[in-house]
């Protein structure tokens, strides 16, 4: 559990982390280097779950390596699918992170959306829908190793 004050603005005590794989935690399908040890260090704060489309094929070992829950979508629109993700684990609990058009709608609700540019860059609408917007993963979860960050950039 992770509670964050945020002057003048608002509480939030976050209990998920739900993850977009392609474009967030890998590039083609390929883990990005130093993520599982910043996911390592997050684990005794947050119960981590990946979702995933699983475009490459690699999902459902990407997180048995990371040791996270996996979450992969049935065929069709990805934006709802995360969303009911988002709903069903409580949006007032969650931290979301993504980069696509599909996470937007996840991004909105979390309790806290941070979108990512990762090596495929970003959505607009993921970054109009996203409470911060990072340059790349490394950055995103250091936000919740270091939540003063996240008291700095949401402060009114």
């Amino acid at each position: 559990m992770l509670p964050i004050s945020i002057p003048d603005y608002r509480d939030i005590t976050l209990e998920h982390l739900v993850l977009d794989m392609n474009g967030t935690l890998a590039r083609d399908g390929v883990l990005l280097p130093g993520v599982k040890a910043l996911l390592d260090q997050i684990k005794p704060l947050l119960d981590i779950h990946l979702i995933t489309a699983d475009t490459h094929g690699g999902g459902r070992e990407a997180a048995r390596e990371l040791g996270i829950r996996f979450h992969k979508m049935a065929p069709g629109p990805g934006g709802p699918q995360k969303l009911t993700l988002v709903r069903t684990l409580g949006a007032e609990s969650v931290v979301a992170m993504g980069n696509g058009v599909n996470d937007a709608l996840m991004l909105k609700e979390a309790a806290l959306g941070v979108a990512v540019n990762g090596g495929e860059g970003a959505a607009v609408a993921a970054i109009l829908a996203a409470d911060i917007y990072t340059p790349d993963i490394h950055d995103a979860l250091a936000l919740l190793l270091h939540p003063d960050r996240i008291r700095a950039t949401l402060r009114r």
